[in-house]
């Protein structure tokens, strides 16, 4: 008579497999997903998702500077820093999660005794030990249940999924003399159904135990794959960011070489015909360094690009690898990533390989240039080598406030018709307009508003925040000139890279209080009339009133370092120049503060 597994065993291994289960997607769904442990005073944001108090605290302190905070797991970006609210439901749950842990750690399972006195190895005249009554042949042993079964009690073990992980033997040799040991003890004999209950509750309770230790294995190896795709994520926004200086400093030196090149050809213009020969050669000049530089520029852009798409495939396998649900898969092929060299270099070097290569400031020499026509400078006309930002001497940088200097003589009436061939079509920025002011006619004019009356624009991390400043929106490559019109008392006018500091007040952000920004000061009242001053990193130089007109011009040219500002009425009044080294593209700029005040970039078109 054959005895079957009693129904209620393959019912008893599926309640417990999904027990284990739901039991391993609890443990998940109380983990942190930052610090991958259970949650610590854990709190909720908008987005729905939580974390530790201390884990999104440290995570949204390096966002601060930006203004602009993120959900750590879904990248949901909120525009106000939410306010952290504990969740007491998930802080409980995570308590006693915690104390089972503990618990299930200091109190380790016992092996029930069939188990562990069962049956030894036997022979091949082994007996089946599930059957009752007439013993059928035993054909395979069990080294986990440490037990011999014939042909139809064998079954389960190729049927149902806990014991088809058993490891099955031929049947030994010295199963038979604890079989006869069984014989001579009847009384000491083993219930059939009582043993598979005892060993499915041991097997149950080591499955149970084994993927709690593989869960824990794999959230450790999980938290140090985690920290390696944060590395290399990082590695990969630097390097867009180098990829992306590398690009504005070719377009710089692309604008750059033009400028020279348009500089040699209106210097040699005027000059006379014996030294074309010469300006051929510096023409080459420039335009080998150009190629050269190009073409450095070039290999090392398809280096960074190279470095991105490996980096992006790195990033994908560990993608791939973070999903799997097989614990033992995922153990499995961290071992074989880890070992890989591909992890070895990720995990050595944590900067680009190349920012140090990359020409951020690339600038072109005139000096050859000028040795080169020495000889002929004295027949030159004065004011056109003023004009075309060669040879003649600049004022340098003033100190804080010193005495008006002497008006300079006007120039040519023709200077202006040759600034407006360089003058540049400028667009007011409103993502960095503070409240206070309002922009109009196609963002072409600016007005101060009312003390107190601000304007609802959305937040931006460009504006600013204090200081009644706009930027525009483009920024100035190679040679510009523009105008504004003034009809206000209290205004400036700025050239600023765009990096400058956008929060605080006027001794921080402000046009002129630091060295990323030049600034012109206009200030007019009834008594005094129109009167002047320049400031660039905080560093005052009043200027002379050698004008009353509301009409002001800038004349910027990046490549040469000139920066110059004109009063313009029938002719132009120079109010003052500087002569520096300019680092990143410059972007014009404007200041508005009296109330009612209005400045509006000028057409020439």
């Amino acid at each position: 008579m054959k005895v079957k597994p009693p129904q209620s065993l393959f019912v008893s291994v599926r309640v417990v497999r999904n027990m284990a289960d739901a039991a391993v997607k609890t443990l998940d769904s109380l983990t942190c997903p930052i610090c991958l442990d259970l949650l610590r005073d854990p709190v909720a944001i908008p987005c729905g998702h939580s974390f530790c108090l201390d884990c999104i605290k440290d995570c949204w302190h390096r966002d601060d500077q930006r203004g602009v905070y993120s959900c750590p797991q879904c990248r949901h970006t909120f525009t106000s820093k939410p306010v952290l609210n504990k969740n007491t439901m998930l802080a409980e749950l995570a308590e006693a999660m915690r104390t089972t842990e503990v618990q299930a750690a200091a109190d380790p399972p016992s092996l029930p005794a069939a188990a562990a006195n069962g049956f030894s190895a036997g022979s091949e005249g082994e007996e089946c030990d599930v059957c009752t009554g007439r013993k059928r042949a035993a054909v395979k042993s069990c080294l986990v249940c440490l037990a011999s079964y014939c042909q139809a009690h064998l079954l389960p073990h190729f049927e149902i999924s806990v014991y088809k992980k058993h490891k099955l033997v031929e049947v030994s040799v010295n199963q038979v003399k604890n079989q006869e040991k069984n014989q001579e003890k009847p009384q000491e004999k083993i219930n059939a159904g009582s043993l598979l209950d005892k060993r499915l509750e041991l097997e149950v309770d080591h499955i149970g135990r084994r993927r709690v230790s593989a869960a824990a294995e794999r959230a450790e190896k999980q938290k140090m794959l985690v920290e390696t795709r944060k590395e290399s994520k990082q590695r990969i926004q630097q390097i867009e960011k180098n990829l992306w200086d590398l690009r504005q400093a070719r377009k710089t030196l692309r604008c750059s070489a033009q400028a020279a090149e348009e500089d040699s050809e209106e210097i040699f213009t005027e000059l006379i015909q014996s030294v074309k020969r010469r300006h051929s050669e510096v023409k080459e000049l420039i335009q080998t360094q150009e190629r050269a530089e190009l073409r450095l520029a070039e290999e090392l852009g398809k280096k960074l690009e190279k470095e991105i798409t490996d980096l992006r495939r790195r990033d994908a396998k560990l993608e791939m690898l973070l999903r799997s649900e097989d614990h033992d898969e995922f153990l499995k092929s961290f071992q074989s990533f880890k070992s890989s060299k591909s992890f070895q270099s990720l995990s050595a070097s944590s900067q680009p390989t190349h920012s140090s290569q990359i020409p951020t400031s690339p600038q072109f020499s005139m000096k050859k240039l000028k040795k080169a026509v020495s000889g002929v400078m004295e027949q030159v006309d004065p004011k056109l080598l003023k004009f075309s930002g060669g040879f003649s001497s600049f004022s340098k940088m003033a100190t804080p406030l010193q005495k008006p200097q002497k008006p300079l003589p006007p120039p040519k009436p023709k200077m202006r018709e040759v600034f407006l061939k360089f003058s540049c079509q400028l667009t007011l920025d409103p993502n960095t307009a503070n409240r206070s002011l309002a922009l109009s006619e196609r963002n072409r004019k600016v007005s101060a508003l009312q003390q107190h009356r601000k304007l609802r624009y959305p937040d931006h991390p460009e504006r600013f925040d204090q200081v009644r400043q706009v930027l525009c929106r483009e920024s100035l490559c190679g040679r510009s000139y523009w105008e504004v019109e003034i009809r206000a008392s209290d205004v400036n006018i700025a050239v600023a890279y765009k990096s400058i500091s956008r929060k605080g007040e006027d001794h921080k952000s402000g046009f002129g209080s630091n060295h990323q920004s030049w600034s012109l000061f206009y200030y007019s009242s009834s008594s005094t009339g129109p009167s002047f001053f320049f400031r660039h990193n905080k560093k005052y130089t009043e200027l002379p009133a050698v004008s009353r007109s509301r009409r002001v011009g800038v004349y910027v040219d990046p490549g040469a370092g000139f920066l110059s500002f004109y009063s313009v009425s029938d002719t132009l009044t120079l109010l003052h120049r500087v002569q520096t080294t300019f680092t990143q593209p410059l972007y014009p700029g404007f200041g508005v503060y009296g109330c009612d005040d209005v400045l509006q970039i000028c057409d020439h078109n």
